[in-house]
């Protein structure tokens, strides 16, 4: 396993490490791992320690005291023994006598007396070297006895001497000397005890009494202590020398162990301090209630706490092993979690190049694998959703060229209908101008025939005149009558073309309106899309930005398909308000023709009857009757078709004007249907970024 976790591992190709999942999973787990174990190690070799000094302290303490009580009550007996010789009856009696002697004599024999007394109460005791009385001033000679041998003058300046005599009686244990008290090279280190031998009658004191003491005898009390390896035990008085060592060397030189001594802490107890060679001991101590010194044990904390350094060892070396299981574990998950991960991270990143065809190979039935199928189908779906958009950009670029195509060809025939429009106008322009001309020869006419009773010789030049009128009146109504039936079929025409591009208009709405479904959907399928990354978590990221993008290019195709639906409602409505035009002038161009062709016939009649006028001259005074009549018919006539010319010529200008709007409309269109073949380009060149 942890081979073929390697081998994975190799072909992963993480984008930064330091952000992997796998990697922190992998750290947390062993972190968690080694910590707990070395936790849980050190802590019970912290608390094995703890207890094996408390309670090799409590055991010690418990030696020492029993130690101190035995040595105590060993000083508590010297102490008795003092007092005893003190308030022995003859040794008072030797004090009172030699107070009061006089002779030198006398005071010999009574010292010899007195010597002979405490050492009544030494002799036999082997554990007490000898004894000296020694005169506290004056050239007396001090008495010693046994093993110590101290002369007056030595005593007297010693500091012994002060310590014992500012005691005021009491008793005074003194330090250990290493050669004893005498100084003597053959004497065993002893400790001594000092007190003034005072009168109990009158309390004056004159000698001091030295007791020496072999500090074996200590040493022998001491014997049976043991405090463990390496340990040591030690007496030390109040200012912090050595009384009692097994090491003679250490012996009047300073404690190399500090323990409290001043007083103020309590007279038993323990505490870890160090020793003259800087190491650390765990002393014990207990101070003597006769002497005033202590009993200090030590033991070597390294001594000590040698066993608890295995639970240590042991915990380094499960430390190591939960190292490498927490190795192997973190590699498991980085091959179980984190691999399925960078490839479906890996696979999104490919979707987001475009690459639609990728689909993940992962076949597990945890959470990962799930996301893994969810990915394919979304993917499937992206697929779908990316052919079909395609294939709808396809219609909309097929269909934005047909509308292309159908609104330039508008606007030719738009181009066309203004200029047949304005033909209209010239010709109706023309109408009046003739209708004018028509009206004021119908004038000149009654001028004329009411000048026919007096110039009658004029008549025949006057009707060649009126004849020449009426062929060219009739000349001109033939025109207008070609002209009118030209403007009526260019009406019908265009009315036929705007029909058919109302049509074409409503072809356009039905092709927006898919295109508008069509974006919706897009727009649905994007959403759906963006919630299944968000429910992706971090690997749905990628996926994100590619329904992001799909939803701003149907967002894009929405609104140009909107710009081009308010375009063709646009057009849609020029073209009605263009037909309701072309129907109202429809009728005018009719009744147009009807009012040319009555003109027309008007003046046939009267080219019929000038005619008739030329070759009846004989009856002129019939025919002038009845060319008032035809001139009165005549005016009338003149003046309606004056009015419908003008009325024409207004209405052609109109449709002209409204023939102009519409070319500009088609063009307008023109315009919005290439930008549409743009848009409708854009999107499948985006579409192409993606391989299906």
């Amino acid at each position: 396993m942890y081979a073929s976790s390697v081998n994975g591992l190799k072909n992963v190709k993480f984008s930064n490490p330091i952000k992997s999942v796998g990697l922190m999973l992998f750290m947390i787990i062993f972190s968690a791992i080694v910590v707990c174990v070395l936790v849980v190690g050190l802590f019970s070799y912290s608390t094995s320690k703890s207890i094996i000094k408390e309670k090799v302290a409590e055991s010690s303490s418990v030696a020492i005291a029993q130690s101190n009580g035995k040595l105590d009550l060993m000083f508590k007996n010297y102490e008795a023994l003092s007092m005893q010789i003190l308030l022995d009856k003859n040794v008072q009696d030797y004090l009172t006598q030699y107070k009061q002697a006089t002779d030198d004599y006398d005071k010999f024999d009574l010292m010899k007396k007195l010597s002979d007394t405490v050492q009544s109460y030494i002799l036999g005791n082997q554990s007490i070297i000898g004894a000296a009385i020694v005169p506290m001033s004056g050239d007396s000679s001090s008495v010693t006895m046994g093993g110590t041998n101290i002369t007056t003058a030595d005593a007297q300046k010693s500091d012994w001497m002060k310590s014992v005599t500012e005691g005021a009686g009491r008793l005074v244990w003194l330090p250990t000397k290493v050669k004893g008290y005498s100084s003597s090279a053959a004497t065993d280190p002893t400790f001594a005890m000092g007190r003034v031998m005072k009168n109990t009658i009158s309390n004056e004191g004159s000698f001091v009494l030295l007791i020496e003491i072999r500090l074996k005898e200590v040493g022998d009390q001491l014997k049976d202590l043991k405090l463990g390896s390496g340990s040591e035990v030690l007496i030390q008085d109040g200012k912090g020398k050595i009384v009692y060592s097994a090491d003679e060397a250490q012996l009047e030189q300073a404690s190399p162990v500090a323990v409290p001594s001043d007083g103020k802490t309590a007279e038993e107890g323990s505490r870890t301090t160090t020793d003259s060679d800087g190491d650390q001991v765990l002393a014990m101590y207990n101070k003597f209630e006769s002497t005033g010194w202590e009993l200090v044990g030590t033991v070597p904390v390294s001594e000590l706490f040698k066993d608890a350094k295995q639970i240590r060892n042991a915990t380094y070396i499960i430390a190591g092993i939960a190292a490498l299981l927490a190795i192997g574990i973190g590699l498991l998950v980085i091959r179980m979690v984190a691999m399925p991960l960078v490839s479906l991270r890996n696979l999104m990143n490919e979707g987001e190049r475009g690459n639609l065809t990728v689909r993940s190979t992962i076949s597990k039935k945890d959470e990962i694998g799930q996301l893994a199928q969810s990915f394919n189908q979304m993917m499937t779906q992206i697929t779908v959703l990316v052919n079909q958009t395609n294939q709808s950009a396809q219609d909309v670029l097929a269909t934005a060229g047909e509308l292309s195509d159908a609104s330039k060809k508008t606007a030719i025939s738009a181009k066309e209908i203004a200029v047949a429009t304005e033909e209209i106008a010239n010709g109706a322009t023309s109408l009046a101008v003739e209708a004018e001309k028509g009206s004021d020869l119908t004038s000149d006419i009654g001028g004329q025939m009411a000048k026919v009773t007096d110039a009658n010789q004029e008549m025949g030049a006057a009707a060649a005149e009126v004849e020449k009128a009426s062929r060219q009146g009739t000349a001109y109504m033939n025109t207008l009558i070609e002209k009118t039936g030209m403007t009526e079929e260019m009406t019908r025409s265009m009315v036929e073309k705007v029909d058919r591009l109302k049509e074409s208009t409503r072809s356009i709405r039905k092709i927006l309106d898919v295109l508008n479904n069509m974006t919706k959907q897009t727009n649905i399928l994007s959403l759906n899309a963006t919630i299944e990354a968000a429910r992706a978590g971090t690997a749905g990221k990628g996926f994100m930005v590619v329904a992001d993008e799909i939803r701003k290019l149907a967002d894009q195709s929405r609104q140009s398909i909107d710009v081009v639906g308010q375009i063709t409602e646009t057009i849609q409505r020029e073209i009605d308000e263009t037909v309701s035009v072309l129907s109202d002038a429809y009728p005018i161009f009719q009744e147009q023709i009807q009012a040319v062709k009555e003109a027309n016939q008007i003046f046939l009649t009267v080219q019929g009857q000038m005619g008739d006028f030329v070759g009846r001259l004989g009856t002129v005074t019939d025919a002038i009757g009845m060319l008032e009549s035809s001139q009165v018919v005549l005016s009338e006539a003149m003046s309606n078709v004056s009015a419908v010319a003008e009325e024409s010529s207004a209405t052609s200008e109109e449709v002209a004007s409204l023939s102009s709007e519409q070319t500009n409309i088609s063009e307008g269109l023109v315009r919005l249907s290439d930008q549409l073949e743009t848009v409708s380009t854009g999107l499948k060149e985006t579409l192409s970024r993606f391989r299906t």
